[in-house]
């Protein structure tokens, strides 16, 4: 997964096939994931996997209404093309199923 480190960067690769992790260091259900996003990230090789610290990247977070974490945000061409957001913790399972969902 990729590290998101500036705006420009976002603005880019929203203009491809990416989903966004919104996250934090010190939040515990997205840690609870980080073990199976390599894994998750393998079975969806034609999407780009963005890591987002939402608290270096609170306007942004803000801007696309994630007040929860983890969530997850897809965008293909630069639109939004569907979303997991949320402050309950997801499983593997429930991250995929998104994610076939996208299509």
């Amino acid at each position: 997964m990729k590290q998101l480190s500036t705006m420009t960067q976002y603005n880019e690769a929203k203009q491809e096939k990416s989903v966004f992790m919104f996250s934090a260091t010190w939040c515990g259900d997205c840690r609870f994931l980080d073990p199976f996003m390599p894994e998750i990230e393998q079975k969806f090789p034609d999407w780009t996997f963005y890591y987002v610290d939402r608290d270096d990247f609170m306007e942004l977070a803000q801007e696309l209404d994630i007040f929860g974490i983890p969530s997850f945000v897809a965008f293909l061409e630069g639109m939004e093309v569907d979303r997991y957001v949320g402050r309950e913790r997801k499983t593997p399972e429930q991250v995929e199923a998104f994610l076939n969902g996208l299509g």
